[in-house]
């Protein structure tokens, strides 16, 4: 589910450009350590906002519930499932500064205009194939402000060259693979066979 998180995101960033008339804007999903060079990766990520996953990390809190379905007459045991906190970053790595500027305050824009992400409130293109199978999801996007000692550490492992760039923390992603551990009979009655000594 990660990837169709980036792609459902890189979609609404994409459609709001076009809302505010920034036509030669464009978010696209890559590894921003990779924009210096003259590989194939570096020329793609010429003149365009990245999409970057730096980190990512499970909300402990969430570990303790159980997860059990009932299905018919059986109860269906799997493992709990993982809520995951994805660390993005947005850079802008544009030909002009002030173009990078003006798009990384489009995406700020963006965000807080929107910060709950449904099914029910996003539109995104399920004719793709890596799209059709995203059903229910719901997460939240908030502005995560590093200090300029993690800044300096999330630059120098990208590469040393830093672009204008907004991270964000994307809250509780549910990812849960499709198979039971175990399966068992309901419960329909309890019996006591207790009796009382005195």
């Amino acid at each position: 589910m990660i990837f169709e998180v980036f792609q459902i995101l890189s979609e609404q960033v994409n459609h709001y450009f076009q809302e505010m008339g920034l036509e030669d804007s464009q978010l696209i999903i890559d590894n921003i350590a990779l924009a210096e060079g003259s590989s194939e990766a570096a020329d793609a990520m010429r003149d365009k906002m990245v999409l970057t996953l730096v980190n990512l990390h499970e909300e402990g809190t969430m570990k303790n519930f159980q997860n059990h379905q009932l299905r018919e007459d059986q109860v269906q045991y799997r493992n709990r499932v993982i809520h995951l906190h994805l660390f993005l970053l947005f850079s802008a790595n544009r030909n002009m500064y002030s173009k990078s500027l003006k798009d990384l305050s489009t995406v700020i824009s963006f965000f807080q205009g929107k910060k709950l992400f449904t099914q029910g409130n996003t539109v995104f293109d399920r004719e793709l194939d890596s799209m059709q199978q995203v059903a229910n999801f719901r997460f939240t996007m908030e502005l995560y402000t590093p200090t300029f000692e993690e800044l300096n550490f999330i630059w120098g492992t990208l590469g040393g060259k830093q672009f204008p760039s907004a991270l964000y923390q994307l809250n509780l992603l549910p990812l849960e693979r499709d198979m039971s551990q175990s399966e068992g009979p309901l419960i329909q009655s309890v019996r006591s066979d207790l009796k009382n000594q005195s």
